[in-house]
C-alpha cells in the first residue's frame, strides 16, 4: 500500500523509489504528491509527434502493487496509464493540478473530500486543483490520468 501525506520529501524527490521494468515504474509514492518533481521515465509518445497506442495492451499490472506507465509530458499536461492489483490504494493526498480520470478496467472507489464514490470501467471523473482525494482498488483496475496546469493569471 502507497501511503501520502501530501508533502513530498527532499528524499523523494531526488531519488524516488521504484523498480524498473523498461518504460514501466512501479512507483511506491503516490503520483501528484510531488507535482513539480520531473520523473525519469521516458514517455512513450514524444511530444509533438503522431502516435497510435493501445491502452490495454499497454497497462501493465504489479501483484500487491501500483505500476503506473508515463505516456505522454508536455510543458502543461501529463497523461499517465495505470495499473492497479486489487487492494492497493493510494492515501488521502491534494494536486495543484486540474485531474481527468477515465477507468478503463475494473472497479475501485474514489475518495473526494472525505465522500466515497465508486467507480467502474467507462466512468470519468474531474477533480480541480486541491481537492483531498483517495483511492482505493476494489478490483483490480486500470486508469487514465491526465493532469494539466491552470491557467496563470492573464493567460486565455
Amino acid at each position: 500500500m502507497a501511503a501520502a501525506t501530501g508533502q513530498c520529501p527532499n528524499a523523494l524527490r531526488q531519488n524516488p523509489p521504484a523498480f524498473s521494468f523498461g518504460l514501466i515504474q512501479v512507483k511506491t509514492r503516490p503520483p501528484g504528491l510531488c507535482d513539480g518533481i520531473g520523473v525519469s521515465e521516458k514517455p512513450l509518445i514524444e511530444a509533438g509527434r503522431e502516435k497510435i497506442l493501445s491502452l490495454a495492451q499497454e497497462t501493465r499490472f504489479a501483484p500487491n502493487g501500483i505500476v503506473s506507465r508515463t505516456l505522454l509530458r508536455t510543458a502543461h499536461s501529463r497523461v499517465v496509464l495505470f495499473g492497479f492489483a486489487e487492494g492497493q490504494e493510494l492515501s488521502e493526498h491534494t494536486s495543484t493540478q486540474h485531474a481527468l480520470i477515465e477507468i478503463l478496467s475494473g472497479e475501485c472507489e474514489f475518495f473526494l473530500a472525505g465522500q466515497p464514490h465508486p467507480l467502474k470501467a467507462g466512468d470519468l471523473l474531474y477533480m480541480p486543483p486541491n481537492l483531498a482525494h483517495a483511492v482505493q482498488a476494489t478490483k483490480q483496475f486500470s486508469m487514465l490520468l491526465t493532469l494539466f496546469k491552470p491557467e496563470q493569471p492573464g493567460q486565455t
